[in-house]
């Protein structure tokens, strides 16, 4: 029997995933001026204010109310009757120095000995339902909201919108668990306040997105994915009515708070952990991107269909307590799902430093990824710039994404023999 799936994005301007940025603005200024920072950073927003908070070992030193203030704006928040702006806001930094017991466990007299940031388990996922082998469901909720930012922006076809938003779409899935068609999808968005009544006005914001937002994501989707867009789809758009009030004025937002929509939009599993606002030492974040990486490949290597994969991690430990891997049934190969966790750990090295080397995960990369999803973005070489408060200039090359890029299919082909 057919069944449905639902996922959910939210804005850059939802108030968690301003924390979010916020969080990985300073990360990004650290990992620019000190690669060998050490940072756990948290940030909360509200009504007119902003509280940085965590634990930092760093050889630099930031203004980090300008970082916070130029990242706020950046989003979108430049009005005072939004409530929350980055020209007016209060920022208060409750910063401080790293717990030597944490540190001690991190740094060792070699980069090889260097142990895990922290105890837990990561997963990664893939499937090969889209092209960048994403769940569908988040990868078309992502793809609302980035249009929808990029209508705010122009100003032009919808000029009313405001940074606040979310999405959600659900899709029904075959026996044999194919996208059938979309089923449902829910777009709310933050506004303007109109001169018109609350009925005209929804009237009005239900009719664009229909036929505006709709159109222009449409365009930009392979034909197999447009045709899942019926006549017959449920929109629900703006339900609660009016959404004036958003942002950090209408909700506190805090770092870490939306792990679902950053990785799968609930397929596959999460082991808990948020990544924004940590420095690659944390394995909650570096060995999620190398889990991805691995999942990633043995899918577009031809391994499943469709993969899960589990590394855990004991604080200070080099080598992580176990790999796990479920195909879901999907395996192509004549190997259990544990003899395929048993293999690779000879194709893929899950020591901490070894994950940072081979994802470059030292540089300043880390910004792009507290919106719209840490997985399924595409990988960019570009040439970023940084100035400190004391006038120093770091201009360097990174490369973004890099645990989405496919560059180990061959050696997993050569490791399963296909």
């Amino acid at each position: 029997m057919a069944y449905l799936f639902t996922s959910e994005s939210v804005s850059e301007g939802h108030p968690d995933k301003v924390a979010d940025q916020i969080s990985d603005a300073l990360i990004d200024n650290f990992m620019a001026f000190d690669p060998d920072s050490k940072v756990a950073c948290e940030t909360l927003v509200t009504t007119g204010q902003v509280v940085l908070a965590g634990e930092v070992k760093s050889k630099t030193y930031l203004d980090v109310q300008k970082i916070a203030r130029e990242t706020i704006n950046k989003i979108g928040y430049t009005k005072g009757e939004y409530q929350f702006d980055g020209n007016s806001c209060g920022v208060l930094s409750a910063i401080h120095e790293q717990s030597d017991d944490i540190n001690r466990g991190i740094d060792r007299a070699t980069k090889e000995e260097q142990g895990a940031g922290d105890q837990g388990m990561m997963f990664g996922y893939a499937t090969n339902e889209t092209d960048n082998y994403m769940p569908l469901a988040l990868e078309l909720s992502h793809r609302l909201l980035i249009e929808l930012a990029a209508l705010r922006r122009e100003g032009t076809e919808i000029s009313y919108l405001r940074p606040d938003a979310k999405s959600q779409v659900t899709i029904q899935y075959s026996d044999d668990n194919k996208p059938e068609r979309i089923e449902a999808i829910v777009v709310s968005s933050q506004h303007d306040d109109f001169d018109a009544d609350d009925e005209k006005m929804l009237a009005k914001i239900k009719s664009d997105i229909i036929t505006i937002l709709i159109p222009r994501v449409l365009a930009k989707l392979k034909p197999e994915i447009q045709a899942l867009f019926g006549d017959d789809i449920k929109y629900h758009i703006n339900p609660t009515g009016k959404f004036v009030i958003g942002g950090p004025h209408g909700d506190t937002g805090l770092t870490g708070r939306k792990i679902i929509v950053d990785t799968y939009g609930g397929k596959g599993a999460h082991g808990g952990g948020a990544f924004s606002g940590k420095d690659p030492s944390k394995v909650d974040r570096s060995a999620a991107y190398a889990t991805r990486h691995i999942a990633k490949n043995l899918v577009a290597a031809g391994v499943a269909d469709e993969i899960l994969v589990q590394v855990s991690y004991a604080i200070g430990v080099v080598e992580p307590m176990g790999i796990f891997v479920d195909t879901y049934g999907t395996s192509k190969i004549n190997l259990s799902d544990g003899e395929i966790a048993e293999r690779l750990s000879g194709i893929f090295d899950m020591r901490p430093i070894a994950i940072e080397e081979r994802l470059k995960l030292r540089n300043p990369i880390y910004l792009e990824t507290a919106a719209y999803g840490h997985m399924g973005r595409t990988p960019e070489v570009k040439t970023v710039r940084y100035e400190s408060p004391n006038g120093e200039v770091v201009e360097k090359e990174i490369e973004t994404f890099t645990w989405e890029k496919l560059d180990y299919v061959s050696k997993v082909k050569t490791a399963f023999g296909l």
